[in-house]
Order: structure tokens, then C-alpha cells, then sequence
């Protein structure tokens, strides 16, 4: 079996393919936008990698997967490319993170003050996910200024950093660490 070419040589003048073909600049919104769901999802797995609670570890693998389809998504330019059944967000993805917000929410005290990310090294990483997700929201919201971008997608992503914030919470409540109000 031969060995696949780790380097490509094609982007070295500065220029990536979308799907479908399509080449443009390394600095396009664009990628700025599936870049850092990239650099969302990397940072998922470091979370996971920190874990112990079964159920979280499975719910994170399946957003990591749902994670790549948005990635997808986002790197074909549907004013020159069909977007392939397998890179569409469904209301049933959007439901699975409104599920687990309410069902951890639920088990959580009631907030009165601002949550300053802390904790556990865990919880930590949370927060940290949970901003690169709203980094990679306003760089999606750019992208929809110029471009068509799933309303769902959107949707999906606003749910996630949520779910990671209710996330952070029980991770500190499950390690039985305090939370740090401001």
C-alpha cells in the first residue's frame, strides 16, 4: 500500500480548494470560518482526553463528528457547488445539544452571579472551547454577510457554546470544585 502525500505543494503560493474545486485565498473568510471550527473541534478532543464521565465523552465525540459537517459545510461555496447531503446541520443535531443543555442545566444551582472560567483543569478547557466556539460563530456570521450559510448551522453553533457553558459548570460540580463568581 502506498503511502498518501502528507504535502500537496498546492497551497504554497498561498491558496487552498474548497469542495468542488473552487481555489482561493488561505485568508478567506471562508476558511477563517471552518479554520477555526477546525481549531474548535481540536480543542473538543484535548476536553475529552480530560474527562472521566462516560456520557460527556459520548455526546462530545458525537459533536466533534457533527463538527466535521459543519467544517464541510462551510468549506463548499454553494454559489458554485451543491452542498452534499452529508454537510447539512438537521434540527435533530440542534435538539441533541437543547436536550443536554436542559438535562444538565437541571442538575445545576441556579446562577446569580457571572461564572469566571476556572476550576478544574476540565472545566478550564471547557471555557475555553466554549470561546472558540463564539469566535468561530462571529466569523460564521461574517462569512453569512457575503455568502449563503445554513441557518441551522448557525443555530448549532450558538447551541454549542451554551451546552459547553452548562458543560464547564458540572465538569467543576462533578470534580467538587467551587465555582469562581465575578
Amino acid at each position: 500500500m502506498k503511502k498518501s502525500m502528507v504535502y500537496t505543494r498546492t497551497g504554497d503560493k498561498g491558496t487552498t480548494s474548497l469542495v468542488g474545486g473552487q481555489r482561493v485565498a488561505k485568508s478567506d473568510i471562508r476558511l477563517e470560518s471552518y479554520g477555526t471550527v477546525d481549531e474548535l473541534n481540536s480543542h473538543i478532543g484535548l476536553l475529552i482526553s480530560l474527562l472521566h464521565n462516560e456520557h460527556d465523552v459520548e455526546i462530545l465525540t458525537r459533536i466533534q463528528k457533527l463538527l466535521f459537517v459543519v467544517g464541510s459545510n462551510l468549506a463548499t461555496d454553494q454559489s458554485n457547488t451543491e452542498l452534499k447531503a452529508a454537510s447539512v446541520v438537521h434540527a435533530e443535531d440542534i435538539m441533541l445539544l437543547e436536550n443536554e443543555i436542559d438535562t444538565i442545566d437541571d442538575s445545576l444551582p441556579q446562577l446569580r452571579a457571572f461564572v469566571l472560567p476556572g476550576g478544574c483543569q476540565a472545566s478550564s478547557q471547557c471555557h475555553v472551547c466554549r470561546t472558540v466556539c463564539r469566535r468561530a460563530e462571529r466569523r460564521i456570521l461574517s462569512l453569512g454577510e457575503q455568502a449563503e450559510v445554513q441557518p441551522e448551522l448557525l443555530q448549532f453553533i450558538n447551541r454549542l457554546s451554551d451546552y459547553l457553558f452548562v458543560l464547564a459548570r458540572k465538569i467543576n460540580i462533578d470534580e467538587k470544585k467551587s465555582e469562581i463568581f465575578w
